[in-house]
């Protein structure tokens, strides 16, 4: 009869160690699910700001140009 006890005992704690696990599990795939959708507006924010990277470097390019096309012509002048 301790036999039949000690196993529906056991059975018990099992089942209750399950049920935690169970519960630790749904919280885990909802963290993912919060973190794929960070993840994803991450890359939105990326993708957008590739475009804005891609006109400032175009643009401090064009100055460069410039800036060297005016002191070449300021220093032949000066001579």
């Amino acid at each position: 009869m301790t036999d039949a006890i000690q196993t529906a005992r056991e059975l018990a704690t099992h089942a209750s160690d399950i049920a935690h696990l169970q519960s630790d599990m749904d919280k885990m795939a909802s963290d993912i699910d919060e973190i794929k959708k960070m993840l994803t507006n991450i890359n939105t924010t990326l993708a957008e700001a590739k475009g804005g990277w891609r006109v400032l470097i175009g643009v401090a390019g064009a100055g460069g140009v410039l800036g060297a096309t005016l002191t070449h012509f300021a220093n032949w002048w000066t001579k």
